[in-house]
């Protein structure tokens, strides 16, 4: 028998298949917007939750040694006390007149900026720079430059065609507040509104021309029902952001004549009553509704974008 010999087979190095798990790349990509993100909870979410958990005690900052848990006393009273009654429904009656005061105008304007005319650039530049102005800034412009009964623009025209010379803002307080807001959102409609004419279907519009309707009609049965969402989506940003309008009832009439709203009122009760508990729980009750409102914003601008998935 002849003895049979084997090669000793080289062993292959064996290569580090180690990867880094799905879960570890996750978090590295997540990693540099770790500081935003606790920034953002240091400056929105920890100031709400100190604010709600104040909203809870009869906290007056005269009196601190005398502060207790009242549980939903600060609420029963924001919504039964006659004087912040009358703050809410000032904060309603002026979100919704404003809001469609500055719809209408600027749909009229944004039907205006659709035609092609010679200076349609600088026409839409010119009526952009109102919305581009600092609030405070806007606030004092009425004020002072508009609503003035001696030196104001508004009585300076009143006097050369030999009309009255009216207090503007002592006459009519609120429609002098609600006049300059509208003055600023209108261009903010304008261009949601403007946005929502330049994607509307041409070729169904010039079906309908060949077809006969004239302007009125295709503006009611094809334009008004593509804008219904843009619509919407105007209506509900400005909410948002008029509900909680705090410099032009504080810069034109602060607060008195029956312009106080809801965050004037905080204002009031915080800075000038120091009723900590009070002001927090009315503070509270406006993020509550900006945050109702802003979830059907929400909901309007997701249902855009799904629209316009479905027409690429």
């Amino acid at each position: 028998m002849t003895a049979t010999t084997t090669a000793p087979i080289a062993a292959t190095p064996v290569r580090s298949t180690h990867r880094p798990s799905a879960r570890l790349r996750a978090w590295a990509t997540r990693a540099p917007l770790l500081p935003a993100l606790v920034f953002m909870i240091a400056v929105t979410q920890l100031p709400f939750v100190a604010t709600l958990v104040i909203s809870f005690f009869d906290w007056n900052a005269l009196y601190p040694k005398a502060r207790h848990f009242t549980g939903l006393d600060n609420y029963q009273q924001v919504l039964t006390d006659a004087d912040l009654r009358h703050s809410v429904w000032t904060t309603v009656l002026l979100t919704v007149t404003v809001v469609l005061v500055s719809l209408v105008l600027g749909l009229a304007l944004a039907l205006l900026l659709d035609r092609r005319f010679r200076g349609r650039g600088v026409v839409r530049t010119l009526l952009i720079a109102p919305f581009l102005v600092v609030p405070v800034a806007a606030a004092l412009l009425w004020k002072h430059v508009l609503y003035n009964p001696e030196y104001g623009l508004l009585n300076g025209l009143l006097h050369y065609v030999g009309g009255p010379q009216p207090d503007w803002i002592s006459r009519t307080p609120l429609l002098a507040v609600e006049a300059s807001l509208v003055w600023q959102w209108t261009p903010f409609m304008m261009l949601i509104l403007l946005a929502g004419l330049q994607s509307r279907d041409h070729e169904q519009l010039e079906a309908a021309r060949v077809d006969g309707a004239n302007d009125w009609q295709i503006f009611r049965h094809l334009t008004l029902p593509h804008l219904r969402r843009y619509l919407e989506l105007g209506a509900l940003l400005g909410s948002i952001y008029i509900v909680q309008n705090f410099d032009a009832v504080f810069t034109i009439t602060s607060g008195g004549l029956g312009t106080a709203n809801l965050p004037y009122t905080v204002y009031q009760s915080f800075y000038q009553a120091h009723e900590n508990g009070l002001a927090s729980a009315a503070g509270v009750l406006v993020v509550i509704g900006s945050i109702v409102i802003a979830t059907f914003a929400l909901r309007v601008v997701s249902s855009l974008f799904r629209e316009e998935v479905s027409r690429a």
